[in-house]
Protein backbone atom coordinates (compact mmCIF):
# COMPACT_ATOMS: atom_id res chain seq x y z
CA UNK A 1 0.00 0.00 0.00
CA UNK A 2 1.13 3.93 -1.15
CA UNK A 3 2.26 6.05 2.01
CA UNK A 4 -0.56 8.09 2.85
CA UNK A 5 1.12 11.15 2.31
CA UNK A 6 2.60 10.23 -0.66
CA UNK A 7 2.82 12.91 -3.44
CA UNK A 8 4.87 11.65 -6.32
CA UNK A 9 7.03 14.92 -6.59
CA UNK A 10 3.99 16.94 -5.64
CA UNK A 11 1.98 15.74 -8.76
CA UNK A 12 -0.47 14.45 -6.28
CA UNK A 13 -0.60 16.91 -3.46
CA UNK A 14 -4.03 16.20 -1.89
CA UNK A 15 -4.87 15.83 2.31
CA UNK A 16 -5.33 11.74 2.27
CA UNK A 17 -8.42 10.64 4.03
CA UNK A 18 -9.83 7.32 5.36
CA UNK A 19 -12.42 5.59 5.92
CA UNK A 20 -13.15 1.56 6.84
CA UNK A 21 -16.75 1.67 6.79
CA UNK A 22 -16.46 -0.62 3.66
CA UNK A 23 -14.23 -2.89 5.85
CA UNK A 24 -10.56 -2.46 4.77
CA UNK A 25 -8.94 1.06 4.83
CA UNK A 26 -9.65 2.68 2.13
CA UNK A 27 -8.07 5.83 0.86
CA UNK A 28 -9.82 8.88 -0.48
CA UNK A 29 -9.22 12.41 -2.04
CA UNK A 30 -12.00 15.00 -0.62
CA UNK A 31 -11.66 18.31 -2.43
CA UNK A 32 -13.18 21.43 -2.71
CA UNK A 33 -16.58 22.20 -1.45
CA UNK A 34 -20.35 22.27 -3.17
CA UNK A 35 -21.55 19.97 -5.17
CA UNK A 36 -20.56 16.34 -4.94
CA UNK A 37 -18.62 14.82 -7.91
CA UNK A 38 -17.56 11.26 -7.83
CA UNK A 39 -15.14 10.59 -9.74
CA UNK A 40 -14.18 6.28 -10.05
CA UNK A 41 -10.94 4.70 -11.36
CA UNK A 42 -10.70 1.48 -13.00
CA UNK A 43 -7.59 -1.12 -14.00
CA UNK A 44 -4.99 -0.96 -13.53
CA UNK A 45 -5.34 2.70 -12.14
CA UNK A 46 -5.91 4.95 -8.94
CA UNK A 47 -7.35 8.27 -8.00
CA UNK A 48 -3.98 9.28 -9.38
CA UNK A 49 -5.91 9.53 -13.19
CA UNK A 50 -8.14 12.49 -11.36
CA UNK A 51 -5.20 14.53 -10.28
CA UNK A 52 -5.59 17.26 -13.22
CA UNK A 53 -9.71 17.29 -12.49
CA UNK A 54 -9.34 17.41 -9.43
CA UNK A 55 -7.73 20.64 -9.56
CA UNK A 56 -9.66 22.21 -12.31
CA UNK A 57 -12.88 21.30 -10.42
CA UNK A 58 -12.24 21.51 -6.27
CA UNK A 59 -12.54 25.44 -6.92
CA UNK A 60 -16.26 25.18 -7.11
CA UNK A 61 -17.43 21.36 -6.58
CA UNK A 62 -16.61 18.55 -4.12
CA UNK A 63 -14.21 16.08 -5.75
CA UNK A 64 -14.64 13.10 -4.17
CA UNK A 65 -11.95 9.97 -5.44
CA UNK A 66 -11.74 6.86 -3.86
CA UNK A 67 -9.36 4.13 -4.37
CA UNK A 68 -11.04 0.52 -4.58
CA UNK A 69 -9.67 -2.09 -2.24
CA UNK A 70 -6.68 -3.25 -4.10
CA UNK A 71 -5.61 -0.30 -5.56
CA UNK A 72 -4.02 2.96 -4.94
CA UNK A 73 -3.59 3.64 -1.77
CA UNK A 74 -6.11 1.55 -0.13
CA UNK A 75 -5.50 -1.29 1.65
CA UNK A 76 -5.69 -4.73 -0.66
CA UNK A 77 -6.88 -7.23 2.41
CA UNK A 78 -5.67 -10.81 1.43
CA UNK A 79 -9.46 -12.01 2.54
CA UNK A 80 -11.63 -10.23 0.14
CA UNK A 81 -12.85 -11.31 -3.45
CA UNK A 82 -12.47 -8.82 -5.85
CA UNK A 83 -15.32 -9.14 -7.80
CA UNK A 84 -17.15 -6.67 -9.68
CA UNK A 85 -20.23 -6.89 -7.05
CA UNK A 86 -17.80 -7.05 -4.05
CA UNK A 87 -16.47 -3.42 -5.59
CA UNK A 88 -20.04 -2.05 -5.42
CA UNK A 89 -21.22 -3.05 -2.05
CA UNK A 90 -17.59 -1.28 -0.96
CA UNK A 91 -18.70 1.44 -2.79
CA UNK A 92 -22.36 1.81 -1.33
CA UNK A 93 -20.82 1.53 1.71
CA UNK A 94 -18.44 4.23 1.22
CA UNK A 95 -21.12 6.69 -0.20
CA UNK A 96 -23.43 6.11 2.96
CA UNK A 97 -20.79 6.56 5.34
CA UNK A 98 -19.76 9.68 3.83
CA UNK A 99 -23.70 10.68 3.29
CA UNK A 100 -23.02 11.61 -0.16
CA UNK A 101 -26.29 12.72 -2.32
CA UNK A 102 -26.62 15.35 -5.44
CA UNK A 103 -23.69 13.26 -6.84
CA UNK A 104 -22.28 13.92 -10.27
CA UNK A 105 -20.66 10.32 -11.28
CA UNK A 106 -17.52 10.41 -13.35
CA UNK A 107 -16.80 6.91 -14.72
CA UNK A 108 -13.59 5.62 -16.06
CA UNK A 109 -12.93 1.62 -17.27
CA UNK A 110 -14.29 -0.66 -14.72
CA UNK A 111 -15.74 2.87 -12.67
CA UNK A 112 -18.12 2.95 -14.99
CA UNK A 113 -20.51 -0.40 -14.18
CA UNK A 114 -19.34 -0.04 -10.51
CA UNK A 115 -20.99 3.44 -10.31
CA UNK A 116 -24.17 2.50 -12.51
CA UNK A 117 -24.59 -0.33 -9.52
CA UNK A 118 -24.03 2.39 -7.35
CA UNK A 119 -27.00 4.13 -9.60
CA UNK A 120 -29.16 0.91 -9.35
CA UNK A 121 -29.27 0.90 -5.79
CA UNK A 122 -29.18 4.30 -5.27
CA UNK A 123 -30.78 6.44 -7.54
CA UNK A 124 -32.15 9.22 -5.59
CA UNK A 125 -28.46 9.99 -4.50
CA UNK A 126 -27.26 10.69 -8.05
CA UNK A 127 -27.37 14.19 -10.01
CA UNK A 128 -25.63 13.45 -13.27
CA UNK A 129 -23.57 10.49 -15.21
CA UNK A 130 -20.49 11.31 -17.21
CA UNK A 131 -19.00 8.34 -18.52
CA UNK A 132 -15.13 8.91 -19.52
CA UNK A 133 -14.42 5.93 -21.79
CA UNK A 134 -16.33 4.08 -18.63
CA UNK A 135 -19.50 1.77 -19.88
CA UNK A 136 -22.21 2.35 -18.41
CA UNK A 137 -24.03 -1.11 -17.80
CA UNK A 138 -27.43 -0.71 -16.63
CA UNK A 139 -29.27 -3.76 -17.50
CA UNK A 140 -29.48 -2.97 -21.74
CA UNK A 141 -30.68 -6.15 -23.38
CA UNK A 142 -27.35 -6.07 -25.25
CA UNK A 143 -24.59 -5.15 -22.03
CA UNK A 144 -23.41 -8.84 -21.85
CA UNK A 145 -23.18 -9.19 -25.77
CA UNK A 146 -21.20 -5.90 -26.26
CA UNK A 147 -18.79 -6.96 -23.51
CA UNK A 148 -18.37 -10.41 -25.27
CA UNK A 149 -18.27 -8.32 -29.41
CA UNK A 150 -15.26 -6.06 -27.65
CA UNK A 151 -13.76 -8.53 -25.71
CA UNK A 152 -13.55 -10.66 -29.58
CA UNK A 153 -10.97 -7.76 -30.48
CA UNK A 154 -9.50 -6.36 -27.52
CA UNK A 155 -6.23 -6.68 -26.93
CA UNK A 156 -6.28 -6.80 -23.39
CA UNK A 157 -9.50 -9.03 -22.95
CA UNK A 158 -7.64 -11.62 -25.35
CA UNK A 159 -4.30 -11.58 -22.90
CA UNK A 160 -6.34 -12.29 -20.31
CA UNK A 161 -8.82 -15.45 -21.31
CA UNK A 162 -5.32 -16.78 -22.75
CA UNK A 163 -3.22 -16.42 -19.38
CA UNK A 164 -6.17 -17.38 -17.60
CA UNK A 165 -5.83 -20.77 -19.94
CA UNK A 166 -2.47 -21.54 -19.66
CA UNK A 167 -1.94 -20.47 -16.16
CA UNK A 168 0.28 -17.47 -16.20
CA UNK A 169 -2.56 -14.76 -15.30
CA UNK A 170 -1.87 -14.86 -12.01
CA UNK A 171 1.76 -14.55 -12.40
CA UNK A 172 2.08 -12.14 -14.75
CA UNK A 173 -0.26 -9.82 -13.09
CA UNK A 174 1.98 -10.57 -9.54
CA UNK A 175 4.91 -8.56 -11.13
CA UNK A 176 2.73 -5.56 -12.32
CA UNK A 177 4.95 -2.84 -10.34
CA UNK A 178 7.43 -3.74 -12.63
CA UNK A 179 5.46 -3.86 -15.69
CA UNK A 180 2.59 -1.38 -15.50
CA UNK A 181 4.28 0.57 -18.28
CA UNK A 182 3.35 -2.21 -20.86
CA UNK A 183 0.41 -2.79 -19.23
CA UNK A 184 -0.93 0.82 -19.48
CA UNK A 185 0.36 0.86 -23.16
CA UNK A 186 -1.42 -2.18 -24.39
CA UNK A 187 -4.73 -0.85 -22.80
CA UNK A 188 -4.07 2.22 -24.49
CA UNK A 189 -2.59 5.91 -24.05
CA UNK A 190 -1.41 7.80 -27.10
CA UNK A 191 0.79 10.59 -25.72
CA UNK A 192 3.95 9.26 -24.37
CA UNK A 193 4.96 12.86 -23.32
CA UNK A 194 3.56 12.21 -19.97
CA UNK A 195 5.22 9.32 -19.37
CA UNK A 196 8.46 10.53 -16.05
CA UNK A 197 9.81 8.86 -13.80
CA UNK A 198 7.32 10.46 -11.09
CA UNK A 199 4.05 9.43 -13.40
CA UNK A 200 5.72 5.68 -13.36
CA UNK A 201 6.35 5.58 -9.36
CA UNK A 202 2.94 6.68 -9.19
CA UNK A 203 1.28 3.78 -10.93
CA UNK A 204 3.67 1.24 -9.90
CA UNK A 205 3.99 1.67 -6.63
CA UNK A 206 0.30 0.21 -5.24
CA UNK A 207 2.07 -3.53 -7.22
CA UNK A 208 5.25 -3.57 -5.08
CA UNK A 209 5.01 -6.83 -4.58
CA UNK A 210 2.61 -10.57 -5.63
CA UNK A 211 0.39 -9.98 -2.25
CA UNK A 212 -0.12 -6.09 -3.35
CA UNK A 213 -1.47 -7.34 -7.05
CA UNK A 214 -5.15 -8.83 -6.11
CA UNK A 215 -7.21 -5.88 -7.07
CA UNK A 216 -5.78 -6.32 -10.60
CA UNK A 217 -5.49 -9.63 -10.53
CA UNK A 218 -9.29 -9.69 -9.30
CA UNK A 219 -10.74 -7.58 -11.86
CA UNK A 220 -9.10 -9.70 -14.83
CA UNK A 221 -9.74 -13.15 -13.24
CA UNK A 222 -13.56 -12.22 -13.01
CA UNK A 223 -13.98 -11.46 -16.21
CA UNK A 224 -12.09 -14.65 -17.72
CA UNK A 225 -13.75 -16.65 -14.97
CA UNK A 226 -17.50 -14.90 -15.51
CA UNK A 227 -17.46 -13.98 -11.56
CA UNK A 228 -18.16 -10.32 -12.38
CA UNK A 229 -21.94 -9.67 -11.79
CA UNK A 230 -23.71 -7.10 -13.36
CA UNK A 231 -26.31 -4.94 -10.79
CA UNK A 232 -29.60 -4.86 -12.40
CA UNK A 233 -31.60 -1.77 -11.70
CA UNK A 234 -35.02 -2.35 -11.33
CA UNK A 235 -37.79 -0.06 -13.38
CA UNK A 236 -38.06 2.68 -11.30
CA UNK A 237 -34.36 3.13 -10.89
CA UNK A 238 -33.66 2.76 -14.69
CA UNK A 239 -36.57 5.71 -15.01
CA UNK A 240 -35.00 7.73 -12.66
CA UNK A 241 -31.39 7.29 -13.85
CA UNK A 242 -32.78 7.98 -18.01
CA UNK A 243 -33.99 11.41 -16.45
CA UNK A 244 -30.83 13.06 -15.74
CA UNK A 245 -28.61 14.93 -17.11
CA UNK A 246 -25.67 12.86 -19.36
CA UNK A 247 -22.63 13.63 -20.41
CA UNK A 248 -20.04 10.81 -22.55
CA UNK A 249 -16.60 11.60 -23.80
CA UNK A 250 -14.41 8.56 -25.72
CA UNK A 251 -11.29 8.28 -26.38
CA UNK A 252 -11.85 7.01 -29.55
CA UNK A 253 -8.22 5.61 -29.88
CA UNK A 254 -9.35 2.90 -27.17
CA UNK A 255 -8.37 -0.42 -27.95
CA UNK A 256 -9.69 -1.97 -24.61
CA UNK A 257 -12.92 -0.51 -24.71
CA UNK A 258 -13.76 0.53 -28.10
CA UNK A 259 -16.36 3.10 -28.94
CA UNK A 260 -18.39 1.20 -31.05
CA UNK A 261 -18.97 -1.11 -28.78
CA UNK A 262 -19.90 0.86 -25.31
CA UNK A 263 -21.36 3.88 -26.91
CA UNK A 264 -24.97 2.51 -28.09
CA UNK A 265 -25.08 1.24 -24.30
CA UNK A 266 -25.03 5.06 -23.50
CA UNK A 267 -26.73 6.45 -26.07
CA UNK A 268 -29.73 3.40 -25.30
CA UNK A 269 -29.70 5.07 -21.33
CA UNK A 270 -29.27 8.77 -22.81
CA UNK A 271 -30.73 9.59 -25.96
CA UNK A 272 -30.95 12.93 -25.88
CA UNK A 273 -27.23 13.84 -24.11
CA UNK A 274 -24.09 14.85 -25.84
CA UNK A 275 -21.30 12.52 -26.65
CA UNK A 276 -17.70 13.76 -27.76
CA UNK A 277 -16.07 11.08 -29.53
CA UNK A 278 -11.90 12.35 -29.11
CA UNK A 279 -9.77 11.00 -32.26
CA UNK A 280 -6.30 10.21 -31.14
CA UNK A 281 -7.36 9.72 -27.25
CA UNK A 282 -6.48 6.71 -26.00
CA UNK A 283 -7.99 4.05 -22.99
CA UNK A 284 -6.90 6.83 -20.09
CA UNK A 285 -8.30 9.94 -21.46
CA UNK A 286 -7.89 11.53 -18.51
CA UNK A 287 -4.21 11.30 -19.25
CA UNK A 288 -4.27 12.28 -23.04
CA UNK A 289 -6.68 14.63 -22.70
CA UNK A 290 -6.94 15.69 -19.53
CA UNK A 291 -7.47 19.70 -20.41
CA UNK A 292 -10.07 19.00 -23.02
CA UNK A 293 -11.92 16.50 -20.05
CA UNK A 294 -12.14 19.24 -17.52
CA UNK A 295 -13.27 22.05 -19.67
CA UNK A 296 -15.81 19.70 -21.28
CA UNK A 297 -17.61 18.43 -17.76
CA UNK A 298 -17.07 21.95 -16.16
CA UNK A 299 -19.38 22.91 -19.41
CA UNK A 300 -21.46 20.51 -19.03
CA UNK A 301 -21.56 20.88 -14.42
CA UNK A 302 -22.80 24.76 -15.62
CA UNK A 303 -25.16 23.91 -17.81
CA UNK A 304 -27.12 21.05 -15.91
Amino acid sequence: MIPADATFDGTFPFTPHVTDAPGFPMHYVDEGKGEVVLCLHGEPTWGYLFRHLIRALSPTYRVVVPDHMGFGKSATPPDRSYWLQDHIDNLERFVLALDLRDITLVLHDFGGPMGMGLAARHPDRIARVISANGPVSFGQADQVGRLLANAATAPWFQWILKAQADGSLETVLGQLGYTILSTLKLNGFEDHSIITDAWLAAYGAPFATPADCLGAIGWAKGFATGMHRFEMPDAAAVRAIRARPALAIWGMADRTLQGAHFLPLFRDLFPAAAVHELPGVGHYCLEDAPDLIARLIADFLRQS
